[in-house]
């Protein structure tokens, strides 16, 4: 089982990383230790095969406190670092018998240039480094060309070079996974920040066009009541029956509607489907009932529209018809005609009215809300005056259902 670091590790751990020039320092301290106990050393003694100890030189000591001292500096300049502490090991290879391990300091500042620049660099300075110091000390050092430690040198210079190069390596995949995921992981925020967004202003649609619908119906049916109620109080009794049947589709549209906001733990929501063109003749008779002449053609064959579609269809029209109502006048007749036209549906609500056409382009969000449903689904919707008086909403959708998002996503 692996040990478990204790607090004050921790803590010393967490000082050294922020404090890079402290770390830095102390692995100077243990890297001159390292190298003054190494020059005291005589690997080979009298007779070759026992060790011993030596006095090094002055030069040898001024060198090796030298390279430790440049290695402070490490990460902030490593190529000076690498040359002086290389200069170092140098002069060491050619001056010292015995030899001091001064190349120690080199080989530390070699693997910090490795594991600071990019490879190209890495061969080359390391290939340079490797060359220089152990050229020098095979042509120039007072040992024969081929003494182990000639061969050491260039051995632990390809080593420094190798692993500074792999942590480089390492530490580049781990930054590219890291980058990876936040990427994704902020691409599925601001995909679910999106899809929220749509879900609301569809929310928003459909409780504008429910709430517009049956309003309107409800206050015409009440105003009639209201008329009539003294002179002939049958024909009122009628229309507040449609303003009960108005009232009632109302909230259950809307209890539809608001049942699509229900957590999972919440009371189970209504399971009605959404209205669609099969219910058309069902609109139709409310607007009818509410004094609205309503005529409906209707040359689709029977086509089964996606349930997108056929929603978005059922709105156009029943907002089309709801600003009839409000704003075209009481003798106002419309139109409704629903044809199939080769890949697409074609969607027309006509009124003869006289009533204030600007009120209609203008105002609420009715108009804006219908172009929204047809431009998600990638059909196109115009309104305007007709000729001689009236107002005209024609839609055009797709039968196969494809939304903007769906080709966003191609």
């Amino acid at each position: 089982m692996a040990p478990v670091p204790s607090p004050a590790g921790n803590r010393l751990r967490r000082h050294l990383k922020a404090h890079p020039l402290a770390l830095d320092a102390a692995l100077a301290v243990a890297v001159l230790a390292c190298m003054v106990a190494g020059s005291f050393v005589d690997p080979h003694g009298k007779n070759e095969v026992t060790w011993a100890l030596r006095t090094p030189d002055a030069l040898s000591l001024l060198l090796i406190t030298l390279g430790a001292a440049a290695l402070v500096f490490r990460r902030r300049a490593p190529m000076t670092v690498l040359a002086l502490t290389g200069t170092a090991s140098v002069v060491e290879s050619v001056t010292g018998d015995p030899r001091a391990p001064v190349a120690m300091s080199a080989v530390i500042a070699l693997y910090t240039v490795a594991s600071t620049t990019d490879r190209p660099t890495t061969w080359r300075v390391g290939l340079l480094t490797m060359t220089v110091l152990t050229g020098s000390a095979m042509l120039a050092g007072p040992l024969p060309w081929y003494a182990q430690e000639n061969l050491a040198i260039f051995a632990w210079t390809g080593i420094g070079a190798t692993a500074g190069d792999a942590v480089r390596s390492r530490r580049a995949f781990v930054a590219a996974i890291r980058e990876r995921a936040e990427r994704a992981e902020r691409t599925r925020e601001e995909e679910a920040r999106r899809r929220v967004a749509e879900e609301r202003l569809r929310i928003a649609r459909d409780l504008h066009d429910v709430v517009a619908h049956h309003i309107a119906l409800v206050n015409v049916q009440a105003g009639v009541a209201s008329h009539v109620m003294d002179k002939r109080p049958d024909q009122a009794k009628e229309a507040l029956a449609h303003v009960r049947e108005a009232s009632r589709s109302a909230l259950n549209e809307l209890r539809a509607t608001v049942g699509l906001l229900r957590q999972s733990g919440d009371p189970e929501a209504p399971t009605e489907p959404a209205p669609g063109l099969d219910r058309l003749d069902e609109l139709a008779g409310t607007f009818r009932s509410a004094g609205l002449q309503v005529e409906i053609a209707r040359a689709d064959q029977d086509t089964t529209l996606p349930a997108a579609v056929d929603l978005a269809a059922y709105r156009v029209i029943q907002e089309a018809l709801t600003n009839v109502q409000k704003h075209a006048g009481a003798e106002a007749k419309a139109e409704v005609s629903v044809v199939r036209v080769g890949p697409n549906v074609e969607i027309t609500v006509l009124d003869d009215g006289a009533g204030d056409d600007e009120s209609v382009e203008g105002g609420g969000h009715g108009l804006l809300g219908m172009r929204e449903r047809v431009t998600a689904l990638r059909g196109t919707l115009t309104t305007g005056p007709r000729y001689g008086g009236g107002f005209r909403v024609h839609a055009i959708l797709p039968v196969k259902s494809r939304t903007r998002a769906a080709d966003d996503a191609v």
